[in-house]
């Protein structure tokens, strides 16, 4: 297996022709709703169910990620607040939070909540899950969670020394397990670089993906959040994600396949324009040289106010 750094432009114009060929030659921008883009709220906002609270400490983030998030860590909480976003126009919500030091998210204390929210809005309810177990997953599809997102890592030395757990390629077989089992749709998340920058299992990462492949695929990259462990690394090149991106695509030519929201903004434009070429399908806060050189590319190009994760309604010409 060739390292993922190690392509060429043929490469990059065939997994582009065959995107092109299965998914049409489109691409849908996202602005999620955590993120204004001139002027322009989103509409899809990410809310964590602990408030600023996480026992994971993984370097990465450090719980720094739930830092901008609004705090429904009270079940009563969340359906108050989920009823007075759609007051405002929110078409749906992520819901995320801190982990309990074994990767899981306290999601039993806010099955109701959630269900609560589903019989009283119309939002659409994306749950950035964790680790759980059979019970759990049951659970949030019984609550109506519309979706489950999932991280997938394919290096037991990368959840060791990021996430401080020893089981986790185990936690994750046995979570993926349940969330089949409990028939709650799954949209798995791959973080190039995640092991303080450097690529390490990502190719196995998608294997394991690629034992049942979904409708969509996120990939993002790893950021140096200041306040973390990782503030002082190198983040991923924009060469190495792309060829995560290409290897996605060799293994799952019907699988869409997005560029994520969570990736360094500095020099974004380079990444993005190389996923422009790789075929992705999605992308999330496009700068404006991605718009333009999708738009010089001849791309149908939407846009929407939600996660990439959720094609809800029509697209339009802007934001």
């Amino acid at each position: 297996m060739r390292p993922l750094d190690h392509w060429d432009d043929v490469q990059l114009e065939q997994a582009r022709e065959l995107s092109w060929a299965r998914h049409g030659k489109k691409i849908l921008f996202y602005l999620p709703g955590m993120f204004v883009r001139d002027g322009v709220q989103g509409q899809y906002p990410a809310l964590s169910v602990t408030g600023r609270d996480c026992a994971q400490h993984c370097a990465h983030c450090g719980g720094a990620l739930l830092q901008s998030m609004p705090d429904v860590s009270k079940p009563g909480s969340l359906l108050e607040k989920c009823r007075a976003l759609e007051a405002q126009g929110v078409q749906g919500v992520l819901l995320s939070g801190g982990c309990d030091g074994r990767g899981r998210v306290p999601w039993k204390n806010f099955i109701r909540a959630i269900a609560e929210v589903k019989r009283q809005t119309g939002l659409f309810v994306s749950v950035h899950c964790g680790m759980l177990d059979a019970a759990t997953a049951r659970d949030l599809k019984s609550a109506g969670a519309d979706q489950a997102l999932i991280d997938i890592i394919g290096s037991a030395e990368t959840y060791y020394k990021v996430y401080h757990l020893e089981d986790g390629p185990e936690l994750l077989d046995s979570s993926l397990e349940a969330l089949a089992q409990a028939g709650l749709p799954v949209v798995p998340h791959i973080v190039a670089g995640l092991h303080f920058g450097r690529l390490l299992g990502e190719s196995w990462a998608l294997e394991i993906v690629a034992r049942h492949p979904p409708a969509l695929l996120v990939i993002v990259a790893c950021m140096n959040l200041p306040g973390t462990d990782m503030a002082g690394m190198t983040p991923p090149a924009a060469r190495e994600v792309c060829g995560v991106i290409l290897r996605a695509r060799e293994l799952m030519p019907d699988t869409e396949i997005s560029l994520g929201c969570a990736r360094p903004r500095k020099g974004a434009a380079d990444l993005e324009e190389l996923a422009l070429l790789a075929g992705v399908n999605r992308m999330a806060l496009p700068s404006q040289e991605a718009v333009a050189m999708a738009a010089s590319m001849g791309l149908e190009a939407q846009f929407r106010k939600t996660c990439c994760s959720v094609r809800m309604g029509g697209g339009t010409a802007g934001w």
